[in-house]
């Protein structure tokens, strides 16, 4: 399956659709396709206010959008918990979008102290995603998708220095967190198969998409971008794989998708290769336990005797 854009997202009426990092970039573009075809749409944003000015701007172009508003701060998990207690009173989800993530910032730490793109753009999906499977198996094929990025390939997780104590690099950090996003995608899925559950987990990655995202950037790569801007996806071609990965008909669990053109880089969405660090599953599941000491959150896995909470 290739050459997927937003015209090939299905409809989506009677869904119910979480999207983090949704008040702009690949979040927002995502929210207004979702929205355009006819699915409740709640956006998970830092910013009650950027929230709503996203939800005025995609109501500009869907009148009849259906949105809500999840206020949610993946740097601070007990905004992670309440955000989780929200969605878990609809009356129904059907597919998470991790989308929110931050990108090569200079070194900062989480409210709860972690280093800040692997607490952000890792735990925080993490404990969300964890939080929340259990309202997602209540609904007949369900899916997680999590957000990873070209990025990945030779990265590594940094075991032995998780809060970057000793060193702190932000381009390998950002690459450990976006192959933590794809390892815990694979994992989870793997983890659900084995549980039995209908829920689905994948991955997706943008390619190399014009958004916010990247204003961490080195001054001198930021004022090369507009010589290459005419190479890159927009906003809304970035979306095309996360749209996919959410919608298209016969995804399996453990799919990863991304642009088909140039690498991976650019175009329509298709499938995607993942390093083999990346489906390492016993490095996998050493990221999974270390996941959870650090959130005190034990995803609920169907059919697990798990409250959620680790004690």
């Amino acid at each position: 399956m290739s050459g997927f854009t937003h015209a090939d997202v299905p409809d989506q009426s009677g869904r119910t659709i979480l999207v983090t990092g949704a008040n702009t970039g690949l979040g927002f573009e995502t929210a207004k396709v979702l929205a355009s075809q006819g699915a409740r749409v709640l956006l998970g944003c830092r910013s009650v206010d950027k929230a709503n000015a996203a939800i005025d701007a995609i109501r500009v172009d869907v009148s009849d959008a259906n949105l809500d508003v999840v206020q949610l701060d993946q740097a601070d998990l007990s905004s992670v918990r309440d955000a989780a207690a929200q969605v878990n009173e609809e009356a129904r989800l059907d597919v998470l979008v991790n989308n929110a993530g931050i990108m090569m910032p200079p070194k900062e730490m989480t409210v709860d102290g972690f280093e800040s793109q692997f607490g952000v753009n890792h735990l925080g999906t993490f404990a969300l995603t964890s939080l929340l499977l259990g309202k997602l198996d209540e609904q007949p094929d369900a899916r997680v998708v999590v957000t990873s990025s070209i990025a990945h390939r030779g990265a590594k997780i940094f075991f032995d220095d998780i809060t970057a104590e000793r060193h702190y690099g932000a381009q390998n950090r950002y690459g450990q967190s976006k192959l933590a996003n794809l390892m815990f995608a694979f994992e989870l899925d793997r983890r659900l198969r084995r549980a039995r559950s209908s829920i689905i987990a994948v991955g997706c990655h943008p390619g190399i998409a014009d958004t916010e995202l990247a204003r961490h950037l080195p001054s001198l790569v930021r004022f090369a971008v507009p010589v290459f801007r005419p190479f890159f996806n927009s906003a809304s071609e970035g979306a095309w794989p996360t749209l996919m990965a959410a919608t298209a008909l016969g995804v399996e669990g453990g799919e990863y998708f991304g642009p088909t053109r140039r690498g991976e880089t650019a175009g329509p969405a298709g499938t995607a290769k993942a390093s083999s660090v990346a489906r390492d599953g016993a490095l996998a599941a050493r990221l999974w336990e270390l996941s959870i000491e650090m959130t005190g959150i034990d995803p609920a896995l169907p059919g697990n005797d798990v409250s959620g909470d680790h004690i």
